[in-house]
């Protein structure tokens, strides 16, 4: 069952490799600036980028480490950042197609894991988490960044279903409940966590992943359907809008 699954999500993204290289809200954000900024002083040798996607984490990563694996189970993705990195003359770049569930990595063979909104894609969070811990050593950074789901059910239901209208593959938003039990629970030492909200603006958010115009539809009918406090809670606005929830947790596997 999970590979299938795995399967479907490699499939659903592989026609969208180049959108999500161009996309700038994957391309561009202040956490990515504070990565750059924190390995720009304190430079890792060994890096993981678990779930690259198009491969931004690793393009800010790279002038500063020796090596950095971009994983991800989407060939096109691999495709898309192995070109890219050629184009950028960042030869510290290495791709590798995995899950995160099953990481084809040495046990310790990492100084940095880096994830940057991927998890809720992935099959399962403990199992993720536990991988990335086993291949990073004692001591390692981790910073996991992604969309973290409101602790109330109303607006949790309401997130998960706007995100699965959009985007077949997707898994689940998990709660900063879930995150730290998790984080935990994979041997992961919290430093930090910063939050922030992220404006969606619609339609280049249902773009990115090409979301027929029928389930667009339903995302909206399901905007203007929902109560007022979970259209207040993500800032829906007229044109379906909103604002995601985000974080990112600065850990060290321990």
């Amino acid at each position: 069952m999970e590979d299938s699954q795995r399967q479907f999500v490699a499939g659903h993204y592989g026609p969208r490799a180049a959108d999500y290289v161009a996309s700038a809200v994957h391309a561009e954000g202040a956490d990515l600036e504070r990565v750059a900024r924190d390995f720009r002083e304190r430079p890792a040798e060994r890096v993981l980028d678990l779930g690259c996607g198009g491969g931004h984490v690793s393009y800010r990563v790279a002038p500063t480490a020796g090596m950095v694996v971009a994983c991800d189970p989407t060939e096109a993705m691999l495709q898309a950042v192995r070109q890219t990195a050629r184009v950028r003359s960042l030869a510290a770049i290495r791709v590798a197609g995995a899950a995160a569930e099953r990481l084809p990595f040495a046990t310790a063979c990492f100084d940095a894991v880096l994830s940057r909104f991927s998890a809720h894609h992935w099959q399962n969070l403990r199992a993720g988490l536990a991988e990335a811990r086993r291949v990073a050593r004692t001591g390692a950074r981790g910073v996991f960044i992604d969309v973290v789901a409101p602790a109330e059910p109303e607006a949790d239901s309401h997130l998960q279903a706007v995100e699965l209208l959009r985007d077949a593959s997707h898994g689940r938003d998990y709660t900063m409940v879930e995150w730290l039990a998790a984080l935990r629970g994979a041997s992961f030492a919290i430093d930090a966590i910063t939050e922030w909200p992220l404006r969606m603006e619609f339609v280049s958010w249902c773009r990115r992943t090409r979301t027929p115009a029928a389930r667009m539809e339903g995302i909206r009918a399901l905007q203007q359907a929902t109560s007022e406090s979970v259209r207040r809670r993500f800032a829906i606005d007229e044109n379906g809008s909103f604002d995601l929830g985000v974080a990112c947790f600065s850990v060290r596997a321990v």
